[in-house]
């Protein structure tokens, strides 16, 4: 099953808030294993969603330097059920980012409809974990760019985002070892 419970971001305004789309299918995995006579996709799966748009959210402000995870949720409401044909419009805005955590207010909407609501608190790890990559930086890349981040990203003061030089250093050394499986997989090397 993969992980990945963001298909686009609409819109990304570095540091205050994103948007992002999730399109329910009914051949996800998690149909075959839960309430396959009343398809819905998990709540647990759509504050997944929620977390990973305001994570991504919060990490682009250190160039995704700083090592961010989900710590909690607070307030969790869910209004309405999310099936088979939706599209889940999931909406992220800073409340609150210090060194050591963040709190993200999100909500999930199908079309203007609210169906959840939370608050998310990520904590940033510190120094003790220094030199632990939670994501190898040219695949976190490619994950980047298929979600659109760097065609809608913006900066606070209008500009365009621009990768990170870590991140495109780590993809020319991918390109550089496996051209050819770079070039499958669909990466914009430079």
């Amino acid at each position: 099953m993969r992980w990945f419970w963001i298909d686009r971001f609409l819109e990304f305004e570095s540091g205050r808030r994103a948007v992002a789309i999730k399109n329910v299918s009914l051949s996800e995995e998690y149909h075959s294993e839960w309430l396959l006579a009343m398809p819905l996709m998990p709540g647990s799966l759509i504050l997944e969603g929620l977390a990973q748009t305001g994570g991504l959210l919060v990490g682009e402000t250190s160039g995704f330097r700083d090592r961010v995870i989900l710590a909690k949720f607070g307030r969790v409401v869910f209004h309405d059920y999310a099936r088979p044909g939706d599209q889940l419009v999931y909406e992220a805005e800073v409340q609150d980012i210090k060194p050591t955590g963040s709190i993200v207010f999100s909500t999930a909407r199908l079309e203007q409809r609210l169906l959840a609501e939370v608050e998310i608190v990520f904590a940033h790890l510190d120094d003790r974990f220094a030199g632990v990559e939670l994501f190898d930086p040219a695949m976190f890349l490619g994950n980047l760019r298929s979600y659109g981040l760097f065609d809608v990203g913006k900066n606070a003061d209008g500009s365009p985002l621009q990768v990170p030089s870590y991140m495109l250093a780590a993809e020319n050394r991918l390109a550089a070892a496996d051209p050819r499986a770079c070039e499958e997989l669909g990466y914009a090397v430079s």
